[in-house]
């Protein structure tokens, strides 16, 4: 017992998180002693569910339970159909969940969707029994919900959590019951240069959420799920089928992201499928891109009349780009991030794109670069003109970068919006990051509240970005978003940024109606148009279809005019999806504006407007019940489904494993300041090639391989501690940073840390304070600065007895 009493002692000074310590010593224990063990821990779990935790809603690693009797992974399978006709797409996406244990479950799974999806239907279907979900306000359909489960009744109930995120629950499912849930969307799908793209969401990314889970409403509690790790296939197979029709020969199609097999039945007509060896493909995006003939996207108008509204879709192709006469002087603020989720393969895509954009700048811009994860970091107080030597002290700033810690979004875009300006200049904010937050609304509304300041466009770098972030800030800033997958992405999506900002295509967009009777249109005004992509608008339309629409505006110096003839086309049956667009390009308008603040009167339309038109959004949701009671006594565990980490993305997504805290370069100028005396000197700027870009997504056999090669020799050669701190507790800390102290030392170019001794004490709260070099042999003054800046960000289990521990510990590389 005295081994138990021991143990029972770090519980109670650790919490919860030592449970996992305890499910994996129970072995060594006698009977009798696990049996009271396992008692006491489940004391403990159940004090702290009554007393609130300190846990945040950030995502966390799955911990398989030895329970046999409870399926861990109940989502099996998932597939996707799709319908493309002309420019709408529909989509139905059917979810199988099975029960392979012994008792009754609930399966939660979240995942994604496309960022303009009008989800318009649901249903389940259990045995030979279909349900048709109804749409509910959502406190209505969630206490439905509750009831039909605690009943006994199988239910299902989906929920909007983002307008990408979606949350799935099934109810009582019994063990052998096989649950299908089908829920069908519909999207707009809009060329860009004559490109049309269509992407299916496969995982929802681990969010960022520095939020208590104890003070946290219920519509939050979402990210806080169980994640695989790095490397891991999904424990669910992914299927996806796509029937192509258009109007005008196809010329090219290609899919960037899975094998898949292209079958043309027609010159306008395609058939996609997955190839077998994509079973287990749902963790990456699914990018399909194709070409119609003749490379150009023509003007059009699509009409639909219905028993009530008739509704209405106009595309207008803008002009093709210009030289324009006067070009501004440019000042760019590059807003990068660096946390743990960008670690490996995203960040060094997003090195690749950082060169390529500097690389382009003209010598009159004037730029900036703000690094951020738990904190941020400029580049300079002020922007800097655009001299090679200016851009490559970026460039070595950004080469330094390993990734690690938390994404506070909100903090680095204050700050970099509170940045002086360089007069006589147009500012461009450029957002580089993977999205991987929850405060997207939040952000929406400051990049709003700074419109008349500045541009923004949004760079999404992943294999499964987090797309309502990177379009709503391009969005809500009357820029443009981008989503780069793959390293070769990189090259590209800078050249296009550059040709996008070299001036807009189209300004002072007008409509005029002329004759036409058009009311609810949305947008209420056309923003700026920087790429070849049509002006969209949709709205309603009063009496007979005719009269004319007209586009104006300025291309260049130009004046720029487009009429419509609305006689000369005909209100079709096959538009009927339009009624769908159109009330879901007005619950993105209302959503947008409103979310931030949740008003009343916001939360009303919102609401009003999707029950009317049969559309999920955040306050309503579908919701279906099977009359047959199945489940007597209403016992039944909720399981949520662990979700796979997106391709490319590493462990340090969740959590705070291993994370490698942002280092600085000197900046010209601030060379003379104390604060850059102490920064980490930069090596000097290499390009990454191609190959070395690819490497860093490569598998995770290499990836294990890169970090074997990097810790190659280097060893904890003593630790000595006191005051309530274990050596094994110390050593297991610091071998997880081995991988980054030989980055930190290869970084600098500094070759081998022969031997170094730190010592430092670790605080209550588990915190590293006093930390110090008591002695170290062939070490440069920037590897010892940049190990001590690495050991400053390591944490600790809380230290028992006195409060606080002292350690010392020497490395040593052979």
């Amino acid at each position: 017992m005295g081994r138990v009493r021991a143990l029972l002692s770090k519980v109670a000074a650790v919490g919860l998180p030592v449970l996992v310590m305890i499910g994996q010593t129970l072995a060594g224990y006698s009977s009798e002693n696990r049996g009271v063990l396992a008692f006491l821990a489940a004391r403990v779990a159940c004090a702290q569910a009554v007393e609130g935790n300190d846990n945040t809603l950030s995502p966390y690693f799955l911990v398989k339970s030895d329970d046999s009797s409870v399926d861990q992974f109940p989502l099996k399978a998932t597939s996707v159909a799709v319908r493309v006709a002309g420019v709408i797409a529909d989509v139905k996406v059917t979810q199988v969940y099975k029960n392979t244990g012994q008792k009754p479950i609930e399966a939660v799974y979240v995942f994604p969707a496309s960022t303009r999806a009008a989800v318009y239907g649901m249903r389940m279907t259990i045995g030979e029994r279909t349900i048709v979900a109804e749409i509910r306000k959502r406190e209505e359909a969630r206490a439905v919900y509750e009831q039909a489960k605690q009943e006994g009744r199988s239910a299902s109930l989906l929920e909007q959590q983002r307008p990408n995120v979606f949350q799935m629950n099934v109810a009582n499912i019994l063990p052998g019951d096989e649950v299908k849930t089908e829920l069908q969307y519909t999207e707009m799908i809009a060329p860009s240069e004559g490109l049309y793209e269509f992407v299916y969401p496969t995982v929802v990314g681990p969010r960022y959420s520095s939020q208590l889970e104890a003070s946290a409403p219920p519509s939050e509690k979402w990210s806080r799920n169980p994640t695989l790790h790095q490397g891991e296939k999904p424990s669910y197979t992914f299927d996806l089928g796509l029937a192509l029709t258009t109007g005008v020969p196809v010329q090219e199609m290609a899919c960037s992201s899975h094998q898949v097999d292209i079958r043309y039945d027609s010159p306008t007509q395609a058939k996609v499928t997955l190839a077998a060896t994509e079973q287990f493909g749902g963790n990456r995006d699914f990018i399909l891109k194709y070409r119609l003939a003749g490379n150009q996207f023509e003007s059009g108008l699509l009409l639909y009349e219905g028993k009530e509204e008739n509704f209405f879709l106009l595309m207008v192709q803008p002009p093709r780009r210009y030289d324009a006469h006067q070009i501004p002087s440019r000042e760019y603020l590059f807003i990068v991030d660096v946390s743990g989720s960008m670690h490996g393969f995203p960040l060094e895509i997003s090195k690749k794109l950082m060169r390529d954009l500097l690389g382009g700048l003209r010598p009159t811009d004037a730029f900036n670069v703000l690094l951020f994860s738990g904190g941020s970091q400029l580049l300079a107080e002020k922007s800097l003109p655009a001299t090679p030597e200016n851009v490559r002290q970026a460039q070595n700033l950004l080469v330094l970068q390993q990734g690690g810690g938390g994404t506070d979004l909100l903090p680095a875009l204050k700050r970099a919006l509170q940045l002086p300006r360089t007069e006589k200049s147009a500012r461009t904010l450029v957002m580089v990051t993977d999205g991987y937050v929850t405060v997207e609304t939040e952000a929406f509304d400051l990049i709003r509240k700074n419109l008349g300041n500045a541009n923004f466009f949004s760079f999404g770098i992943g294999s499964s970005v987090n797309r309502f972030l990177i379009e709503g800030l391009a969005r809500a800033g009357g820029g443009e978003p981008a989503v780069i997958t793959k390293p070769d992405g990189a090259l590209a999506a800078a050249e296009k940024f550059r040709t996008h900002i070299k001036s807009p295509l189209l300004t002072g967009v007008r409509l005029e109606w002329g004759g036409f009777e058009a009311y609810e249109v949305e947008p209420l005004a056309v923003p700026d148009v920087f790429a070849e992509r049509p002006v969209l608008v949709y709205g309603k339309w009063r009496g007979q279809p005719h009269g004319e629409i007209r586009v104006t505006g300025l291309a260049g110096t130009e004046p720029y005019s487009k009429t419509v003839k609305v006689s000369e086309v005909k209100p079709a049956e096959a538009n009927s999806a339009l009624r769908y667009l159109w009330a879901r390009s007005r619950l993105a308008q209302l959503t947008d504006y409103h979310l931030p603040h949740r008003d009343d009167r916001g939360v009303a339309d919102i609401t009003s407007l999707a029950l009317r038109y049969n559309l999920l959004s955040a306050y309503t949701s579908f919701v279906a019940i099977d009359s047959e009671v199945r489940c007597k006594g209403g016992d039944v565990t909720a399981v949520r489904q662990p979700l796979p980490l997106p391709e490319g993305v590493s462990d340090l997504a969740v959590g705070a494993l291993g994370a490698v805290p942002m280092m600085a370069a000197p900046v010209a100028g601030r060379s003379g300041s104390p604060k850059a005396q102490e920064t980490v000197a930069p090596p000097r700027y290499e390009a990454l090639s191609p190959t070395a870009a690819n490497n860093s997504a490569a598998s995770p056999e290499k990836e294990r391989a890169s970090r074997d090669k990097i810790t190659q020799g280097l060893q904890i050669i003593r630790i000595k501690t006191s005051g309530g701190l274990s050596e094994a507790e110390v050593k297991k800390i610091v071998e997880q940073h081995l991988e980054a102290i030989g980055r930190c030392c290869q970084a600098t170019r500094t070759g081998p840390l022969t031997e170094i001794t730190l010592a430092w004490t670790v605080e209550p709260d588990g915190r590293v304070s006093g930390l110090r070099i008591i002695s170290a042999r062939k070490a440069s003054g920037a590897s010892e600065r940049c190990v001590v800046e690495l050991a400053k960000q390591w944490r600790f289990p809380h230290p028992t007895g006195s409060g606080k521990a002292s350690v010392t510990v020497t490395l040593r590389q052979s």
